[in-house]
């Protein structure tokens, strides 16, 4: 069953209504041109004949009088042009008719240089016709008046009315069903967004919009279908990151329990109970550790540090962090290299981009083996200016490439090491935060991760 047309609580109603008006209104506005396009251009052409009769016979009056004039009308009446349709009369100062073809008017005769319509008997025939008239006041008191039979006129009106009237029934018929298409179309079209939207709140996230052609609908389909890609794969993280938040405070919390039960064990040692005690803390540390990071990274994806941002010099940066960092990468037998020649310049967050840097340089010296080298990048680019840090170390597999990333990921081959793989997401939201994206790649050998900032 089709639903009830309301114009207050549906906009595809409201836009047929509209485009009915429209074109029922478009359909009047071309009837009234084709009307006064047709019967207009008569009703001028009679006009102006009866003009341009009335100036010949006033001519002719003004030349040798009365008699001049009557002549002139005579003629007229008989010179085979619009002799069917012209009506001519002369009328003396008393309204009697001297000459033409005009019945006896009665009543008073129409106003002086005035054109008027109105109907009369013409000579020789039974029944009045409608007629319009020019009345001329001469210089003896007498008038004259000249007109023409407009019942072809009325003829061809009627004609024109008629088809118009058809044509406007046409119309309203074809703006109708055209309304109706135009609403079914619509609301066709937007029923399928809300279904899709319906099944979407039901729990079935995978659902998507069929995109068809190219047009409005289909660009807003396209948006709504990003827009769930990306609800989706946000859900996907929230599930993911609650996993490995589960997962990863089984272990600690776990520990921590572990030494308090020793600890309740060893109490008459006071050593043991201490040694336990501090274990225990050092566990707890580590998840208050693991929530501060969280919350880090909540905030820098919620940009609410931008308002510290300022102008610097990546590659001065750079050469700090190495500076820093050197000698941990001596104790762990690496070569550390700082590879910034010139001035890179760039607005952002000073601890921001060192702490980034800084966690970039821990992982890469922490993967590297002894002997190895790691080196430290800043540079200006097509894309850009960038941070890059690079080990010689095993590298990532191509199968886990796409993965690194994803808050609480490690791959196989890291996690005897320590950490909890939240140390690239923070990077990743740094990044993201100065308007740049991380980019990882295997550098073969070895690893690199390149933070990319546009310059405006």
């Amino acid at each position: 069953m089709a639903p009830r047309l309301s114009l207050r609580g549906s906009i595809a109603a409201r836009l047929a209504v509209g485009y009915g008006l429209l074109m029922a209104l478009s359909m009047a506005a071309l009837s009234a041109i084709v009307y006064f396009g047709t019967v207009g251009v008569f009703e001028r052409s009679i006009d102006n004949k009866i003009a341009a009769s009335q100036a010949r016979i006033r001519a002719a009056w003004r030349a040798e009088g009365r008699p001049a004039a009557m002549r002139e009308i005579e003629t007229q009446l008989h010179d085979r042009d619009d002799t069917d349709t012209e009506m001519l009369g002369l009328f003396d100062g008393a309204g009697r008719l001297v000459s033409g073809n005009l019945g006896r008017w009665r009543g008073a005769l129409p106003a002086p240089g005035r054109l008027a319509s109105s109907r009369m008997q013409r000579a020789g025939t039974p029944a009045p016709v409608s007629v319009r008239l020019l009345a001329v006041r001469l210089d003896d008191a007498s008038q004259l008046l000249v007109g023409r039979d407009l019942e072809e006129l009325d003829s061809v009106r009627a004609v024109v009315l008629r088809a118009l009237l058809a044509g406007a029934a046409v119309s309203v018929l074809l703006a109708f069903f055209g309304a109706q298409l135009f609403r079914s179309i619509l609301e066709a079209r937007i029923g399928h967004i809300r279904r899709t939207s319906a099944r979407i709140a039901g729990g079935e996230l995978s659902s998507r919009i069929e995109v068809q052609g190219r047009d409005e609908f289909a660009r807003l389909g396209e948006d709504i279908n990003r827009m769930l890609d990306r609800i989706e794969a946000l859900m996907e993280g929230v599930r993911h990151v609650s996993n490995s938040i589960a997962h990863d405070l089984r272990t600690p919390l776990g520990r921590v329990r572990g030494r308090l039960e020793r600890a309740l064990e060893a109490s008459g040692d006071p050593h043991a109970l201490a040694l336990d005690a501090r274990l225990a803390i050092e566990g707890i540390d580590g998840v208050i550790s693991l929530f501060d990071k969280l919350l880090q990274i909540a905030a820098l994806e919620a940009g609410v540090r931008t308002g510290s941002f300022e102008q610097l010099d990546l590659a001065a940066l750079a050469a700090d962090m190495a500076e820093l960092y050197e000698a941990a990468a001596d104790e762990q037998g690496v070569a550390l290299h700082c590879l910034a020649a010139g001035p890179v310049p760039v607005r952002g967050d000073r601890h921001l981009l060192a702490s980034a840097l800084a966690g970039l340089i821990d992982n890469a010296i922490k993967y590297a083996r002894a002997g190895g080298r790691v080196d430290i990048r800043a540079e200006t680019g097509e894309a850009g200016v960038s941070l890059a840090v690079r080990d010689y170390g095993p590298g990532v597999p191509a199968a886990e490439m796409d993965k690194l990333g994803r808050r609480f990921y490690r791959v196989d081959q890291s996690r005897h090491l320590p950490g909890n793989g939240l140390g690239l997401a923070i990077v990743g939201a740094i990044a993201q935060l100065h308007g740049g994206a991380l980019a990882l790649r295997d550098a073969a050998p070895g690893f690199e991760a390149r933070i990319v900032i546009p310059v405006q």
